[in-house]
């Protein structure tokens, strides 16, 4: 939350920010900067430093979940041990209907948004590519 608002309590990720973080010291590269170009540019203006640092970042993340679901005991993919609403202290656990329910649609969900950002991709390479129309 405090790092949304800045020190000063503006959006500084808006395009009409007053104070803009520098997203790259060496490129002079904003987050403004990033927020007013289109979408596959913006992914063009984040140098290369910073796409090492996302993957490392997920890759120690993947490497985490991989140990936990095969090197230990098998646990069911997604059981980090941090569940503070209780959702698998119910009667039956990750076993239970309700959990098995919520998991396929949250599958289900996650293949939609796949295919929708391939859609998107695929329409901003290719304009015309899908034959809805938006603005």
């Amino acid at each position: 939350f405090p790092l949304y608002l800045g020190p000063t309590g503006s959006n500084c990720f808006s395009p009409e920010s007053d104070t803009a973080w520098l997203l790259s010291s060496t490129t002079g590269t904003t987050f403004s900067d990033i927020a007013k170009a289109a979408p596959l540019d913006a992914i063009q203006m984040v140098p290369a430093a910073g796409w090492l640092q996302i993957f490392f970042a997920a890759g120690w993340f993947e490497c985490i979940a991989y140990h936990r679901q095969w090197n230990q005991e098998g646990r069911v993919p997604g059981d980090y041990g941090y569940d503070p609403l209780g959702f698998t202290k119910r009667e039956g656990g990750f076993e239970s209907e309700e959990l098995k329910s919520l998991r396929l649609k949250e599958i289900k969900n996650g293949r939609v948004a796949m295919m929708t950002i391939a859609a998107w991709v695929s329409n901003e390479m290719i304009p015309g590519a899908l034959p809805v129309w938006h603005p």
